[in-house]
């Protein structure tokens, strides 16, 4: 079974699976397909995690290929000569660009668990950029969300302009080039003819990425960060990215038998159980917003924040009848943390919902499972193409607190555990998820949406779990949204039924109405019967399928 946010993304897997690869091989191939067809949302000028499970040993393992800050990045990179920030500088162009893992961590996932040749892998993809494809609606939705971005750079234009509606098809000759070298070696990206032209561009429009920085890039093997629910194993990715800690953060808070009883008899329509988890979301948002950042440069509680002990210790905060404002809601301290006390840590800016990133999954025949979410963090990145390559890359920097104790753009304070700093992977909340249930193959699931993404996962989760939902219904579902700042919980249209709605308001309750909705959340399932269910978000372009 392949889920992923584009029909030929899944189509690619399928076709590996289908030539005897291992889920490793075709998400692979998945990736490298969606670096093609969805520019907007990732690609190899990228970065992000990947969770891979090993059935035959009930091995779980985190891989790590977010992008870094380059060498020559300072704490004052995004700030003015009077020290304001200065936003565009940290998303739009050259200087936005962190160096890219996407390449290197598809290698490092070969390495370890491909059972079919690399060239092979990157055929789809090679087709779809030659071939070209279909533009959807999304597409040129997120063309004209950063048409601006896409003007400023002439490549980048004359790329990704060309399709004027939908059914147009994009075709990317360049791109295919490049595959193709990737595909013959897969070191070209960070030492090859590839790599010397990224930092040629470099050095013409003023960005920072040098020949040194692309050679030393590795991926990393990470522990995975497990933890219990009811009958399953939950793992997700540890820290730099924040989505595992908060995952299992607000599934404690949760695990009381009072709210999962609730979420299990009523679950959306229970306003009871809505506000807990409502509540319980603003508490692991405001700890976000301290506490995390890349464990190579800070110390993350990471043990503190997961534990039951932390959580019930949150939880006596939390009114049963009222909602807290999110200015009453603080991060935990040092002392609650069991942590030696020091000076108060500043909040870092608020993450931003970016409606980008991409998240695929895979099963093979033998329950061998991938969970993958990667990013070139806004649509369409910096907007900056590497002429000749066609490779469109991130804008990963705007992810960092751009300036430690100086307000940003919103008016709020940069923390210091993620600011800029050379060699730095700045914090994430993608939340690559592999649920097992006793050493077996459960579920998978994982969603794109910047801040979003961790809300998303967790909904998917309690939709299987608590509720009872297929993996289609699960990630089809209505979804709710509380980071703690802004004060409004988000909630897709017609989401709540106007009893309960009402009911939460009484409570306390703030809504802000989304649309009709967010995210693009893929899912698969092993029932009961032992069939696989595939599903993938309705709200985006996607497709799941099995063999």
């Amino acid at each position: 079974m392949a889920a992923t946010a584009h029909p030929l993304a899944t189509d690619a897997a399928l076709t590996i699976l289908k030539q005897g690869g291992s889920a490793a091989d075709a998400a692979i191939a998945a990736t490298f397909t969606i670096s093609v067809v969805e520019p907007f949302s990732a690609g190899i000028g990228g970065g992000g995690f990947a969770m891979h499970f090993s059935s035959s040993t009930s091995q779980m393992e985190a891989l790590d290929f977010r992008e870094v800050a380059p060498q020559a990045a300072t704490r004052s990179m995004y700030l003015d000569g009077q020290g304001a920030v200065v936003p565009e500088r940290a998303v739009d162009g050259w200087l936005s660009v962190a160096v890219p893992g996407t390449v290197a961590g598809l290698k490092a996932l070969h390495a370890k668990h491909g059972k079919l040749p690399w060239a092979r892998l990157l055929q789809p993809a090679i087709r779809a950029a030659d071939a070209g494809f279909a533009v959807s609606d999304h597409y040129l939705e997120s063309v004209q969300w950063r048409r601006a971005a896409l003007e400023a750079d002439p490549e980048a234009a004359r790329i990704f302009l060309a399709p004027q509606q939908r059914g147009d098809r994009l075709v990317q000759p360049e791109l295919a080039s490049t595959l193709r070298a990737i595909a013959t070696n897969a070191d070209a990206f960070q030492r090859g003819r590839i790599a010397r032209a990224i930092v040629a561009e470099m050095g013409t429009h003023g960005g920072l990425i040098t020949a040194q920085d692309l050679d030393a890039y590795r991926p990393t093997w990470r522990e995975p960060l497990c933890g219990p629910y009811r009958d399953i194993t939950l793992c997700t990715m540890p820290p730099p990215s924040s989505g595992g800690v908060h995952l299992l953060q607000m599934i404690r808070l949760l695990d009381d038998g009072i709210a999962t009883n609730a979420l299990k008899s009523a679950g959306w329509h229970d306003d009871a159980a809505l506000h807990r988890l409502i509540e319980s979301m603003r508490i692991a948002y405001a700890d976000r917003a301290v506490w995390l950042g890349d464990p190579a440069f800070v110390d993350v509680p990471v043990t503190a924040l997961t534990s039951p002990a932390y959580a019930a210790l949150r939880r006596k905060e939390i009114d049963p009848a009222h909602a807290r404002t999110s200015k009453d809601v603080k991060a935990g301290t040092p002392e609650q943390l069991g942590l030696p006390a020091g000076p108060p840590v500043p909040p870092m800016k608020a993450v931003r919902d970016v409606p980008h990133t991409s998240h695929l999954t895979v099963v093979d025949k033998d329950r061998n499972a991938v969970s993958l979410t990667f990013t070139v963090n806004y649509g369409f990145g910096s907007g900056v193409v590497v002429k000749g390559t066609g490779i469109l890359l991130n804008d990963e920097m705007d992810d960092f607190a751009a300036a430690p104790g100086v307000p940003n753009s919103y008016g709020l304070v940069g923390g210091e555990a993620n600011s800029v700093a050379p060699g730095k992977i700045p914090l994430s909340s993608m939340t690559p998820l592999i649920a097992t249930r006793g050493g077996r193959f459960f579920m998978t699931a994982g969603a794109p949406g910047g801040s979003t993404i961790i809300t998303t996962t967790l909904q998917t989760v309690l939709h299987v779990v608590d509720y009872d939902m297929d993996a289609q219904a699960a990630v089809s579902a209505p979804r709710l949204h509380q980071q703690w700042v802004p004060e409004a919980t988000r909630v897709e249209v017609n989401g709540l039924d106007t009893g309960t709605r009402r009911a939460l308001e009484k409570r306390g309750h703030v809504f802000k109405d989304s649309g009709n909705g967010w995210g693009n959340a893929m899912c698969i399932v092993e029932g009961d019967d032992g069939v696989l269910q595939g599903g993938a978000d309705p709200r985006g372009d996607g497709k799941a399928a099995g063999l």
